[in-house]
C-alpha cells in the first residue's frame, strides 16, 4: 500500500515536470534553415529591446529559455503573436513561416553564434574599419564621421555576431528597408538622393549627399521612391578571413556612448 502511494506520488511530480519543462529540453527538433532565418529575423525585429544576447530585459534570459510569461512553442507564438498589454512587449505580424523560424532560433540561441562565427581582435578591426575597409567614410562611430550612412555608434549591442557578419559579406542582400536610400523628384526636376531619416504619409525627412537635412512634402513631388542595391561593398572577397573577423570584433565592440 505505502509502496503503491509513492509510486503515484512520483508519477504525479514527474508530470508536473514534464509539463513545465521549457520546449527546448523535450524531444523536439527544429530545422537548420529555421533556425539560421530565425536568427536574421531576431537581429533585426528584437535585438533592440532584447539585446543581441537576449539577457537585457530583467527576468528574462532568451538564450537560457527563461521567459516571464512562456513555457511551451504555442505560448511563446501567443506573446510574440500579441504582446503582453501594460508592457513593452509589442505585437509582431510574422507570417507563420517566420514565426515558427523566431522560436527555432530562440530554442536554439546559446550556441547558434559559437558554431557559425569567428570573432578576430577588435584593435586590429578598428585598423580594418578606418583604412583597407574605408567604412568611416560613409559611417559615423561616437560622434565622428559622416552621416550619409547608418550610425554605428551602439551596432554591437543591436545585432548579434552571426547577423553583422551577413551583412559585411552580403549588404545587398541583408539590407533593411529603413536603410535603404531613397530618391525624389521635384515639380521643377529637381533630383535628390540621400538616406531616409523619417517618412509618414505627407512628407520625408533625409539626409542628402551632402549631409544636408532635407524635409519634403510627398504632394509636391513629381516622383518618390526607394533605390534598389546599396553603395556599401560586399567584404566577403575583399578582406581576408583574419581582417573580417577583426572588423567584426571592432564592430560588437560599439556599445554606444
Amino acid at each position: 500500500m505505502l509502496r503503491s502511494m509513492q509510486l503515484r506520488r512520483f508519477l504525479i511530480l514527474a508530470g508536473w515536470l514534464v509539463a513545465g519543462a521549457p520546449a527546448s529540453l523535450m524531444a523536439q527538433t527544429y530545422a537548420q534553415a529555421d533556425i539560421q532565418y530565425g536568427a536574421r529575423l531576431y537581429a533585426e525585429q528584437c535585438t533592440l529591446c532584447h539585446g543581441a544576447t537576449g539577457d537585457v530585459v530583467a527576468g528574462v534570459d532568451l538564450r537560457a529559455n527563461r521567459f516571464k510569461r512562456s513555457t511551451t512553442d504555442n505560448e511563446l507564438r501567443n506573446v510574440i503573436s500579441n504582446g503582453v498589454p501594460g508592457t513593452a512587449m509589442v505585437s509582431f505580424k510574422f507570417a507563420p513561416p517566420e514565426l515558427t523560424a523566431v522560436i527555432a532560433y530562440l530554442r536554439n540561441m546559446r550556441d547558434f553564434d559559437s558554431k557559425t562565427t569567428l570573432i578576430g581582435d577588435p584593435a586590429r578591426g578598428r585598423v580594418v574599419f578606418e583604412g583597407k575597409g574605408e567604412c568611416a567614410r560613409c559611417h559615423r562611430v561616437n560622434g565622428k564621421g559622416p552621416r550619409v550612412a547608418p550610425d554605428l555608434s551602439d551596432i554591437g549591442a543591436i545585432r548579434t555576431p552571426d547577423a553583422l557578419r551577413r551583412v559585411i559579406v552580403d549588404p545587398e542582400a541583408q539590407l533593411r528597408p529603413a536603410n535603404r536610400s531613397v530618391r525624389a523628384v521635384t515639380q521643377d526636376g529637381k533630383v535628390i538622393t540621400g538616406r531616409r531619416l523619417n517618412e509618414d504619409t505627407y512628407t520625408v525627412q533625409l539626409i542628402d549627399e551632402q549631409e544636408r537635412l532635407v524635409s519634403l512634402v510627398k504632394a509636391n513631388l513629381r516622383d518618390y521612391g526607394l533605390i534598389k542595391g546599396t553603395s556599401m561593398p560586399a567584404y566577403g572577397d575583399k578582406l581576408a578571413p583574419d581582417e573580417l573577423a577583426d572588423l567584426l570584433a571592432y564592430l560588437l565592440s560599439l556599445k554606444g556612448l
